[in-house]
């Protein structure tokens, strides 16, 4: 199943309704990456709010997720990212 890139933080959020999957997680990081770019936001920022420590991910996580949106931040970019929505692509 294909899941849609989220436009909101709704939609994010409705995301949380569905099993743990690696496309949920790409849904999120996809919608993540839109959301902060429509907002202004850089990869360099999104990435300290990821390094930020907090009580969620131990630090070897969040690398391991700043480092993946990296590289999903170019695949959105480049509009290489699938989704169910035609229009997405």
């Amino acid at each position: 199943m294909h899941y849609p890139i989220p436009r909101s933080l709704e939609e994010i959020a409705a995301l949380s309704q569905q099993p743990v999957s690696e496309e949920v997680v790409a849904a999120a990081i996809a919608g993540v990456i839109t959301i902060c770019r429509a907002e202004g936001h850089s990869l360099a920022q999104v990435q300290e709010w990821v390094l930020a420590d907090d009580d969620l991910l131990d630090q070897k996580t969040r690398q391991w997720l700043s480092e993946a949106v990296a590289m999903a931040w170019s695949s959105v970019e480049a509009g290489a990212v699938t989704t169910g929505r035609e229009g997405d692509r």
